[in-house]
């Protein structure tokens, strides 16, 4: 018995240290794994959430889409109360004023049964867990103008097309009916519908404005905005960043940019309309001479 004993702890001991060992190569096995699986992972969740946003971007269109059906093939405005019009009823209030009591982002919402955005007090707006933004859309605070603070004041991570307002056909609304306005924009008259932008992610970072170079103050601030707002806070693969882009037929696409080189350089403070003649950005033929077509 003693010399059994005696044979047994060195064998016990020995199939002690072979668990440790394999235990070491075990945990060094998951660690060399994690290592290789979580930049992937990064990768997935950052994919999810573009694939959230331009998911979101299309239930917007769809919603676009009814309110046409519902308005003889009229679109809302691009603009809406975050631009401060005086009241509804003010005497002599001009149809561009009263365009912004009816943007898309307070007619639209009721259309999926949400609360128009005049609806959330200061403090209480939508966030980006909201269906309201992009899933990335967290708006950075910075040297916003006149006061605008996106945390208290509200904020927009998807923008309408700001030049559809430019065109002369956007005015006055159909039939000249003034208020209630239904809509602005007769979108069987759009010419290439595949190609207009109607929504796109908005940048939100005002330091970081177009190009990531250019000082950007209104970032976020308004629910209707022109290419100098496109946000890129989507990734594709190591470098590449871009942003999510809905058409005018409801498709929609991810773009790296929408900077165009002829359209020369931006400067932020006198041009942020493109040329009038830019098919992506404006729905109907540049203007004949002597105006309205």
């Amino acid at each position: 018995m003693l010399g059994h004993a005696y044979r047994s702890a060195p064998a016990a001991a020995s199939r002690s240290a072979f668990g440790l060992v394999e235990l070491l190569v075990v945990v060094a096995c998951v660690t060399l794994l994690l290592g290789l699986l979580l930049p992937g992972l990064r990768s997935a969740r950052q994919r999810a959430r573009e694939a959230i946003c331009a998911a979101r971007l299309a239930q917007w269109g769809a919603a676009f889409a009814c309110y046409a059906g519902e308005n003889r093939g009229f679109w809302p405005h691009c603009d809406g109360l975050d631009r401060g019009p005086p009241p509804v009823d003010t005497p002599g209030i001009t149809p561009e004023q009263l365009a912004d009591w009816h943007g898309w982002v307070d007619l639209l919402p009721p259309l999926m049964a949400l609360l128009p955005r005049r609806n959330f007090p200061r403090y209480g707006h939508p966030d980006e867990t909201t269906f309201y933004q992009c899933p990335d859309g967290r708006p950075l605070e910075g040297p916003g103008e006149y006061g605008y603070r996106p945390q208290r004041d509200g904020y927009y991570s998807y923008a309408m097309n700001s030049c559809l307002e430019l065109d002369a056909n956007a005015w006055p609304p159909p039939d000249r009916l003034g208020y209630p306005m239904p809509s602005f924009l007769d979108t069987a008259r759009i010419v290439r519908p595949a190609q207009v932008v109607l929504l796109f992610d908005q940048l939100l970072d005002p330091a970081h404005g177009f190009g990531g170079n250019t000082v950007y103050r209104n970032a976020g601030k308004y629910c209707g905005s022109y290419p100098i707002a496109f946000a890129v806070r989507h990734r594709r693969g190591a470098n590449e960043l871009g942003g999510n882009i809905l058409y005018a037929d409801g498709h929609g696409q991810w773009r790296p940019t929408v900077w165009k080189p002829e359209w020369g350089a931006w400067d932020v403070e006198r041009q942020q309309a493109p040329p009038r003649d830019d098919p992506d950005w404006y729905p109907y033929p540049a203007p004949t001479e002597g105006g309205r077509r």
